[in-house]
């Protein structure tokens, strides 16, 4: 009895032991740039809200049975940009905010760990929400002293030889950091041998002779990044269907696995303009993204591992602001970002000589649910008022400036009221000290426990993996 007691024992050490040490054959890193834990509750309490209900509904990563946090400080300032930020996660060392890749002094160039992965003998995929050549996916294959250095950046994509790129396309590639005229760097990456997708259809046309891609939006679209989700039509490029294409890219005729990283980079520049309902609409599309990896963990859940992170929190978001009971019910009236209202108010102006306030005040009606659904006080209809006459009546330039965008003045004063109403309240227009959330699931995320430093979590996965890093 006791012999056969002692050999069961022995074979369930056997199997608990080789199943505690398996490691990932499937690595996805997934980033929400500007997503601090704030962004996310503010998105669970708003899809409960939708339905009346005083709880969250939550997302599929923080679903995940593993989550922590960790710092967000880079080695330069108690505030990080996204360079540091993008470079702490992707080869493990704290650097000085503007330089991608390369230690503070930007003399030595930093391995990443999506090098790492592909010396290990895996494809290697970098996707993102806005372009190709900024900071933070540039962490994961350039080394350079300037995030702003973008054709510089761009020609690493060439010599990295990953196997994988999306997002909305490249801010400079025929100019370089000088400012001058260089040579295009589309004819240099199909020469390196990568097949260039401009748009969904177009991926779809040449995936299966290609064993390099890289996917951006149609060659008339933005190539700054790709539409707010909340502005998205049918037909426009998403972060889901770019996470898709490299899941489908990276698997095909590939036996060794893959790492994967993917970065909704637009969560940073919504909370930047401080506009709460397209954050929350982002937040959402870059669930969605994260939705994808989690299919394919669900197929392979002992070769899969998932984390889902952030660079630094943005904005500095609060859920709440004064009373005990939650309004965000009330942000599902806005049907357009910031930056689309913008718009509408400017081609109002420009396609009439004189446009009457109700005229202004309808755009509001319909597109953020001012004066409707969204009571406005006499005080805020008599500033909107004032901003109105200025801007329609005298033509004196009225604007609201953040780090992406040069907003129209009475689109952020609406978009300020919404917010108010719907319970948000926002510290700055910049990044914040916040920690950053940690979400992990699959082989190896046993290690994502306690609070870390954010070089921390590069080296967890190259641990879980087994790879020297």
């Amino acid at each position: 009895m006791k012999k056969i007691s002692f050999v069961l024992y022995l074979f369930l050490f056997i199997v608990f032991g080789a199943s505690a040490q398996q490691k990932p054959k499937y690595i996805f890193f997934m980033i929400g740039d500007g997503m601090g834990l704030n962004q996310i509750n503010l998105t669970e309490v708003f899809l409960a809200a939708q339905e009346d209900r005083n709880t969250v509904f939550p997302l599929v990563f923080s679903t995940f049975p593993y989550a922590t946090f960790a710092t967000s400080y880079s080695l330069s300032h108690g505030v990080t940009d996204s360079a540091a930020g993008g470079t702490a996660l992707a080869v493990g060392k704290k650097t000085k905010n503007g330089v991608v890749g390369m230690d503070s002094a930007a003399n030595t160039a930093y391995k990443s760990i999506a090098y790492t992965a592909k010396e290990a003998g895996l494809k290697v995929g970098i996707t993102t929400s806005v372009s190709i050549d900024h900071a933070t996916p540039a962490s994961f294959y350039a080394h350079q002293p300037s995030r702003n250095r973008y054709y510089e950046i761009a020609e690493e994509l060439i010599t990295s030889d990953f196997d994988f790129f999306g997002g909305s396309g490249f801010l400079s590639p025929n100019k370089n950091s000088k400012k001058e005229d260089a040579p295009s760097l589309f004819p240099k990456f199909e020469k390196a041998g990568y097949r260039l997708a401009y748009g969904w259809e177009a991926y779809n046309k040449i995936k299966p002779a290609a064993d390099k891609i890289i996917l951006m939006n149609v060659e008339d679209g933005d190539h700054s990044s790709l539409k707010y989700a909340i502005d998205q039509k049918d037909g426009d490029l998403n972060l889901a269907q770019i996470t898709d294409a490299a899941i489908e890219s990276l698997t095909k005729n590939n036996d060794n696995g893959f790492f994967l990283m993917v970065e909704g980079g637009k969560i940073d520049w919504s909370s930047h303009a401080n506009d709460a309902t397209t954050t929350i609409k982002e937040v959402l599309d870059f669930n969605e993204a994260v939705k994808r990896a989690y299919v394919f963990y669900e197929k392979y859940p002992e070769e899969t591992l998932i984390v889902v992170t952030a660079d630094h929190e943005t904005g500095g978001i609060g859920v709440g602001n004064g009373g005990s009971r939650l309004n965000t019910k009330l942000l599902a009236n806005q049907r357009v970002s910031q930056g689309t209202l913008s718009t509408l108010l400017a081609d109002l102006r420009a396609t009439k000589e004189e446009v009457r306030w109700d005229e202004v005040k309808n755009v509001l009606m319909e597109n953020v649910g001012l004066f409707a659904d969204v009571a406005v006080s006499e005080d805020e209809e008599k500033m909107l008022v004032a901003i109105y006459e200025k801007s329609f009546v005298r033509h004196e330039t009225e604007t609201s400036k953040s780090l992406y965008a040069n907003d129209d003045k009475l689109a952020s004063e609406a978009i300020k009221i919404l917010n108010k109403k719907g319970s948000v309240s926002w510290a700055s227009g910049g990044h914040s000290a916040a920690y950053i959330p940690i979400f992990a699931i699959g082989a190896g995320a046993e290690g994502f426990t306690h609070k870390m430093e954010n070089t921390d979590i590069p080296k967890k996965i190259a641990k879980a993996a087994g790879w020297d890093f």
